[in-house]
C-alpha cells in the first residue's frame, strides 16, 4: 500500500464517485478504479460496494478510510515539516542588535552559522527601539533588544538573556567599600547615557523618574566604550548592564549593582 493509492480511496469515499474523484485528483477513471482493485488485492478484502450510483463501505472499507484519514493527515505534516526544513537552505536572515549585545551572541551566531551555512547574516547594529521599528516595519525579520518590564508591543518577545544594571564610575576610594548604589544617589552626579533610540534610555528614565528626580545628563552615545571611557575621563557615571562591565579597564573603573534591582533582558 502507498500513500498515492490511499489518497485516491479517500477521494472516493468523499466524493461518493470515482469519476468526481479522477477530476478531482486530476487522473483518468481507470486508473482509480486499477488502483483501488490493487488495494483490494493487496488487502484481501472488499472496501467498496456498489449499489446503483451509490457507494457504501465495508467495515473493512470504514476501517482504511478511517485510518487513511490519519495516516494522511501526517503526511500533510511530514510534507510541512520537509519542506521548513528545505526552506532553510539558503537565504537571507536580516538581524538587528544593540551594538552592546554583539559580543555575548557570538557564540550563538557561530553556531547559526554551522547549522544553516546557506544563510546569509545580515545585521543591523541599532537601538532597542529602532530596531523595534524596523521589524515593525519589514525592514528586519527579528531583533534583539532590552524590553522594559509592562510595555505592549504588537510583537512577540522571547526572553533570551537576563543581566542586572550597574553604576560605572571611577576607582577612587569614595568608591571602593560599596556593594551597592542606590538610585536616588545619582541625582548627584553627571549622568552618562545612551542616546534616545535606545530601549535602555527609556528604561533608566522611567526609573530615574520613579525615582523621583530627573537626571543631570552630560553625555549621550550610542556606544557603551565611548560612555566608558567618559567615566574614565571623570565627566560623570554610566550604568550599564553586567556583562558590559565585566569589558571594562578594572584597573581604572569600578562597577556595583544599581538598587533597587533592575534587570537587562
Amino acid at each position: 500500500m502507498d500513500v498515492r493509492t490511499l489518497r485516491y480511496f479517500v477521494e472516493v469515499v468523499r466524493q461518493q464517485s470515482f469519476t468526481r474523484a479522477a477530476e478531482k485528483l486530476f487522473v483518468t477513471q481507470p486508473t482509480i478504479s486499477k488502483m483501488l482493485r490493487h488495494l483490494e488485492d493487496e488487502l484481501e478484502c472488499t472496501l467498496l460496494i456498489r449499489e446503483g450510483r451509490k457507494l457504501h463501505l465495508t467495515d473493512s472499507g470504514q476501517a482504511v478510510y478511517q485510518r487513511g484519514l490519519a495516516i494522511l493527515d501526517e503526511f500533510r505534516q511530514l510534507e510541512t515539516e520537509l519542506e521548513d526544513i528545505s526552506s532553510v537552505k539558503k537565504g537571507v536572515l536580516r538581524l538587528g542588535i544593540p551594538p552592546m549585545v554583539g559580543r555575548q551572541i557570538a557564540g550563538l551566531i557561530k553556531q547559526f552559522r554551522q547549522t544553516y551555512p546557506g544563510i546569509e547574516l545580515k545585521i543591523a547594529e541599532l537601538g532597542g527601539q529602532s530596531v523595534e521599528q524596523a521589524v515593525l516595519s519589514g525592514e528586519l525579520d527579528l531583533a534583539m533588544t532590552v524590553r522594559p518590564s509592562g510595555t505592549e508591543q504588537p510583537l512577540t518577545f522571547l526572553p533570551l538573556l537576563s543581566h542586572p544594571m550597574c553604576v560605572v564610575m571611577p576607582r577612587t576610594a569614595y568608591w571602593l567599600n560599596r556593594t551597592t548604589i542606590d538610585i536616588a544617589e545619582l541625582a548627584e552626579w553627571p549622568i552618562l547615557i545612551y542616546n534616545e533610540d535606545f530601549t535602555l534610555y527609556k528604561m533608566l528614565m522611567a526609573a530615574f523618574h520613579q525615582a523621583g528626580f530627573e537626571p543631570r545628563i552630560a553625555v549621550r552615545s550610542g556606544q557603551w566604550d565611548f560612555l566608558a571611557s567618559m567615566v574614565q575621563a571623570g565627566i560623570g557615571i554610566a550604568t550599564l548592564p553586567e556583562p558590559v562591565c565585566q569589558w571594562l579597564d578594572k584597573s581604572s573603573l569600578i562597577w556595583l549593582p544599581l538598587e533597587p534591582r533592575m534587570e537587562w533582558l
